[in-house]
């Protein structure tokens, strides 16, 4: 009697060697109830240690975000000083200019005043030149 199938074994044939890219199933084993207990227990105490390993760095993170800002918020105070002194100074300054305004008004007019003086002179100057030089033509006559 011929098989149907190349390679399927009869019913009563014994199995020929097993192919090597063919897995077989093994029946699962449950482990003992004491390894279940010790694996869980190591489990859990591998996962605490975890958990507490990234909430202390997040804590960390944020101590040093908390002094990052407590640096920051002093600089900013220093700044803060530092252009209120600066303000200080600039009204000062703008209180002492005012008040040598009118002085400084003055220092113009004068300026202005001796440039104008100063112009007078040369004319009188050329003026007596003409007037020596006519002196001496008629002095010479």
């Amino acid at each position: 009697m011929a098989t149907a199938a190349e390679g399927v074994p009869e019913a009563g044939a014994q199995p020929a060697k097993q192919d090597p890219a063919v897995e077989t199933a093994e029946e699962a084993k449950e482990p003992a109830e004491a390894d279940i207990n010790e694996l869980c227990k190591d489990m859990f105490s591998k996962m605490a240690t975890y958990l507490t390993g990234e909430l202390t760095a997040t804590s960390e993170d944020y101590k040093l975000l908390e002094n990052m800002n407590k640096l920051t918020s002093l600089k900013y105070l220093e700044m803060k000083d530092i252009a209120i002194n600066i303000s200080r100074n600039l009204k000062d300054l703008n209180q002492k200019y005012a008040a040598l305004q009118p002085y400084l008004e003055q220092i113009n007019l004068i300026e202005e005043q001796v440039a104008a003086l100063e112009q007078a002179a040369y004319k009188l100057d050329a003026y007596s030149k003409k007037l020596e030089a006519k002196y001496k033509k008629l002095e010479k006559r």
